[in-house]
């Protein structure tokens, strides 16, 4: 998996989960806590989660072919997309059901210091993993970006996904936490099954936001404002360069993205000179944005005044 992929915050997020889901469960089949079978369900759908990135890690991996010339880097949205629908929604659904299993049919908690415990010792192993998780963010995240910029603009969605996950997993804990301790404290189960109920609240919203960002990518996103600024100057910076006309981008996978333009020349330049110049421009822009490597352009005779038929709508930035 490239840099981006995040490959040692999905590893770290794996085995802290399937360390903490069993250790849930045990406690769980000891202690009978709504909260801690909720707890174990969300534990094994992140580990399930870690497993489909990784693996669309490795199929995004494949080379180019004729069915897929652009190769196969969108997998990694696809998988992206499952872990935050399916999982998280299976999680987050699952968790509902059993709070109002419990709510309905109330139950005294057996030795419920061993959740208390359990509890707080997975707080420990999360709180690990997701320092984890921001460490390798911070490898790719902009300097000065906001980590819901980075979240939100990322185009490798395995980061975010952790993230993500490793917030909720925190939060989700804390809420057991309080849910078994006032029943332990109370003797009143319902709190036991309010925390549970939160969990299945909060696993659905965090579906909603993945499913809602992983969507954009897999519906096509382009270059960011400053990827594009960096283009268009390293098309039009050096001296005699070409104009661009019109130009358009899209990310065919999160560490490459295909760049599109129709570039102006003068009329009377000799076919030899503009095709050297188009050589120079590729080299320029994929010095400016490494990851722009798949690029098409176009030559074509420069007039300020020209205007572009419908389907030339979308224009970048026009030449005059």
């Amino acid at each position: 998996m490239s840099a981006s992929g995040g490959g040692k915050a999905i590893i770290a997020a794996f085995l802290a989960n399937m360390g903490i889901a069993i250790a849930k469960f045990i406690g769980y089949l000891i202690s009978g806590s709504a909260s801690m079978l909720a707890e174990s369900v969300h534990s094994v759908a992140d580990s399930g989660n870690q497993l489909l990135l990784l693996l669309g890690g490795r199929k995004a991996k494949r080379a180019a072919d004729r069915e897929h010339p652009f190769g196969y880097g969108r997998e990694r949205y696809v998988y992206a997309f499952v872990v935050s629908i399916v999982l998280f929604s299976v999680g987050g659904l699952f968790s509902i059901y059993e709070g109002v299993d419990k709510l309905q049919h109330p139950h005294e908690l057996n030795m419920p210091w061993l959740p208390v415990v359990i509890l707080l010792v997975a707080i420990g192993l999360e709180t690990f993993s997701l320092r984890t998780a921001v460490r390798e963010s911070n490898l790719v995240r902009q300097p000065g970006q906001s980590w819901v910029s980075f979240v939100r603009h990322s185009k490798a969605p395995e980061l975010p996904v952790v993230l993500l996950e490793d917030i909720g997993a925190l939060i989700g804990l804390v809420l057991a936490l309080f849910g078994v301790s006032l029943t332990w404290i109370t003797g009143n189960s319902v709190f036991d099954a309010l925390g549970t109920l939160a969990i299945g609240v909060l696993l659905i919203a965090i579906a909603i936001v993945l499913g809602l960002e992983t969507k954009s990518l897999l519906v096509g996103e382009g270059a960011t404002e400053k990827e594009h600024d960096a283009i268009v100057a390293a098309i039009e910076g050096a001296e005699n360069a070409p104009k661009i006309i019109h130009m358009k981008t899209l990310y065919v996978g999160p560490d490459e993205m295909l760049v599109a333009a129709k570039l102006g020349f003068p009329g009377d330049k000799q076919l030899a000179d503009v095709a050297s110049d188009i050589d120079l421009v590729e080299s320029r822009v994929r010095a400016a944005v490494p990851t722009a490597r798949v690029l098409y352009f176009e030559p074509d005779i420069y007039r300020p005044n020209r205007e572009f038929p419908p389907t030339d709508a979308i224009v970048i930035k026009s030449a005059d």
